[in-house]
């Protein structure tokens, strides 16, 4: 056996006993910890699940398993999002089904007892993925009798034109009657497939118990390693307080001081957002349109982002207090707002306010060539300043707007002038 294969088959193992880990936890749980296990469960058997198809195509096709099995990566960042994730789509357990392709390969590789266990679990699978995709379909909509009784009869409700299944996701999102029930003469057939649907989660682990018998017998010569490194959501079995600690909640109902805090953030936010914009248009990048808007909408994101995460927990003061994180918001946003522009302008000058900065404000304050003493053009990047009493015309660049480089003398003449009034 090569040293990969050893390493696979003992991260295989040690995924199984991280989901069968992870499913007795939900039970152990706390209440408030509960719906974390249950997102951690999930996750570990979908890893084992994977972990297994991809082990067990490498052992069919004859090549060397991957170096890294396949499990699902939890950033720290975002592991609320994971977690409702997790809990919308059950770990993704049903992507990791594996598909008819891998069951006929299954099929026809040479059969004995260990693949035939295999087999018959992968069928087991495409069972619970049949009955999630089709117990729905046996509903339909129907008209109770006039007695008002929507348990009991009542006729099946006409269904949309050109869709003549009742169980059609169309005659279900939009019923011409007034309840909806099970398909009359379909009870046993809705029972059956409701019952694979929720068997999906033993079934994943007997898939991957089954795998790890048959590579275990045939890549580990029959002898089976100690569990090894485990990786992806099994690592937070018994962490789940670790994985997504319990924080305060935005409450049902907001209070005024509370309210006013959310408006600070929301103008805050506001206020940042107008960064992008200001300082784009001030440095003349209103043609690259597109990077702008992007970057501000990726602040405003941000900052919302920030204040669901955050805000909860600045708004838990009790009275006028909550109102205190919404004021000090406020004040810093008012003064990015008023700030923002003359920041902007002073890093992104136009060549007259520049020429200005430099010279006229400056070296040349006591001279003909200060501010109120002297024409300005610019033509084809060049700043030209003549003196209304006579002398030298200086060229100065270069000269655009938006620039953030100083003006510089373009001929010996400037630069003998600039010279002799020390600049």
């Amino acid at each position: 056996m090569s040293s990969r294969w050893h390493r696979a088959i003992a991260e295989l193992s040690a995924q199984g006993h991280a989901a069968r880990a992870a499913a007795q936890g939900v039970d152990d749980a706390p209440s408030e910890e509960r719906t974390t296990a249950v997102a951690i469960s999930y996750t570990a058997e979908t890893d084992y699940l994977r972990s297994a198809s991809t082990l067990l195509r490498a052992h069919l096709t004859d090549r060397r398993p991957p170096r890294r099995l396949p499990v699902a990566r939890v950033w720290p960042c975002l592991r609320d999002v994971w977690k409702a994730r997790a809990l919308d789509r059950l770990g993704g357990v049903w992507r990791a089904i594996p598909g008819n392709a891998a069951l006929r390969q299954l099929r026809s590789a040479p059969s004995d007892a260990l693949l035939a266990a295999v087999v018959e679990q992968a069928e087991a699978l495409q069972a619970s993925l049949y009955g999630d995709r089709n117990v729905d379909r046996l509903y339909e909509s129907f008209i109770p009798e006039r007695t008002g009784d929507l348990v009991g009869g009542g006729r099946s409700a006409p269904t949309l034109p050109g869709f003549p299944d009742p169980g059609h996701p169309l005659n279900r999102a939009f019923p011409r009657g007034r309840g909806m029930r099970i398909q009359p003469g379909r009870q046993d057939e809705f029972n059956q497939l409701s019952r694979d649907r929720f068997a999906v989660h033993t079934r994943a682990l007997a898939f991957g118990d089954a795998v790890l018998a048959l590579l275990i017998d045939r890549r580990a010569g029959g002898v089976a390693p100690e569990p090894g490194r485990l990786r992806g959501a099994g690592r937070w079995v018994g962490r789940e307080r670790q994985l997504v600690p319990d924080r305060a909640k935005w409450p049902a109902k907001l209070n005024g001081y509370q309210a006013a805090t959310l408006a600070g953030f929301g103008w805050l936010v506001l206020a940042c957002t107008g960064l992008p914009l200001t300082f784009g248009q001030r440095a003349d990048l209103l043609s690259h349109y597109t990077l702008v808007f992007l970057a501000a909408g990726l602040v405003a994101s941000t900052g919302t982002a920030l204040v669901y995460r955050h805000g909860p927990k600045l708004i838990t003061a009790p009275g006028p207090r909550a109102a205190l994180p919404g004021v000090a918001a406020a004040v810093i946003a008012f003064m990015v707002w008023q700030g923002q522009g003359p920041v902007a302008d002073y890093y992104f000058a136009g060549p007259y306010d520049r020429y200005d900065r430099q010279y006229a404000d400056g070296c040349l304050a006591a001279s003909p060539y200060r501010h109120d003493a002297v024409q300005a053009m610019v033509d084809d990047g060049v700043l030209t300043v003549t003196p209304v009493e006579g002398g030298t015309t200086l060229r100065l660049g270069p000269a655009e707007d938006g620039s953030t480089h100083p003006l510089r003398p373009l001929d010996r003449a400037t630069r003998a002038v600039l010279d002799e009034y020390g600049c």
